[in-house]
């Protein structure tokens, strides 16, 4: 296992283009950080700085004790899942997960003995005879993960490694390779630009936006205090509410009697409410249209308008309603406020 630090890490290429602005964190031994945020945000560039891929323009780069801005990447004690699986086809899965092993002159009996275990791990004794082109979406990726296992890395990187799979799939690979994390004990990065991944998997998340980070925090952190509206709308499914909203007297009203105790100063705010912290409420302060009723087999979102402004609300699959006027209730403890011009919360 390592640690690894980034120090004022910062990307730019030779036209111009600031890819990453100076960027520091930290990552425990065995964390499992997943960087998120939308394409062209910048964390894949991130990803392959730390594996040596990319070159560091400014800053300070440490796995472990060592600081390896010039270490190549052969050297940095990592192992890397890609998102295309990076498979040869001409060899059998056995082959596949050896070849790096194979490559540093391992005794034979060594590499067969970690793709066994490597094997027995990933559910693919049976197939290490097959070639790629004899597996599902899912057991080549297993294969991919295979290969990296038997490295005994330092460190592993994954770069959307399920980009490539279906929604069940999916699903299932994200619990698989958690477990086989949490399993090894190996420190991890994770990128992805699916929401769901990064707060099912990840120890830490770190939100990426245009080259910078805009909230480092826990999935649940991330979650209920989202450090700006970027981080609210982005993080979530359905995203958090965000209407905008007068401050006075230092409350802010959000329709009705209900309001909410605000620090700032008189004037424009956005408050922000996940989906799931309003209620249908008979006796509810607050009028609500609903326009669309969206079912999800487990639950519904009711979709429609809160004065003139679009606004989404979680109820159980108990709850039956159709479109037309209702009223709501609202958990005043859960509403985050943010600065309209900066976007980041109060």
């Amino acid at each position: 296992m390592a640690q690894v630090s980034l120090k004022n890490i910062r990307k730019v290429y030779p036209n111009g283009y600031e890819a990453v602005v100076p960027t520091s964190f930290n990552i425990a031994d065995g964390e499992f950080v997943v960087l998120v945020g939308p394409s062209g945000c910048g964390k894949s560039t991130l990803l392959r700085m730390i594996a040596g891929l990319e070159d560091i323009t400014v800053g300070e780069l440490s796995i472990g004790d060592r600081n390896v801005n010039h270490v190549d990447p052969a050297d940095r004690d990592i192992a890397m899942v890609f998102q295309n699986y990076a498979l040869y086809p001409h060899m059998t899965v056995r082959k596949n997960i050896g070849y790096g092993l194979k490559n540093r002159k391992t005794a034979a009996s060594d590499i067969e003995a970690k793709v066994q275990d490597a094997a027995k791990m990933l559910n693919l004794t049976e197939f290490l005879d097959r070639k790629p082109s004899q597996l599902s979406g899912g057991q080549r990726q297993r294969v991919a993960m295979g290969r990296a296992v038997v490295r005994d890395p330092a460190l592993f990187l994954f770069d959307e490694p399920l980009s490539n799979l279906d929604a069940k799939l999916r699903h299932q690979m994200r619990i698989e390779i958690k477990a086989l994390q949490r399993r090894l004990g190996v420190t991890s990065i994770y990128v992805t630009h699916d929401q769901v991944e990064a707060m099912t998997m990840a120890d830490r998340i770190i939100v990426l936006n245009t080259g910078r980070i805009e909230q480092i925090g826990t999935p649940t952190e991330i979650y209920h205090r989202p450090a700006s509206t970027f981080v609210a709308s982005f993080m979530g499914a359905p995203p958090m509410n965000l209407l905008n909203a007068e401050s006075a007297d230092g409350r802010v009203h959000l329709g009705g009697d209900m309001s909410v105790a605000a620090s700032t100063a008189d004037g424009p705010v956005i408050w922000g409410i996940r989906p799931e912290d309003i209620e249908i409420d008979p006796t509810g302060d607050i009028p609500f249209t609903v326009d669309i009723v969206e079912e999800l087999g487990a639950h519904r979102l009711l979709h429609g308008q809160l004065n003139g402004q679009d606004l989404t609300i979680h109820v159980s699959k108990d709850v039956v309603v159709s479109a037309g006027p209702i009223r709501i209730s609202i958990n005043l403890d859960a509403v985050v406020l943010f600065n309209p011009e900066t976007g980041l919360a109060l």
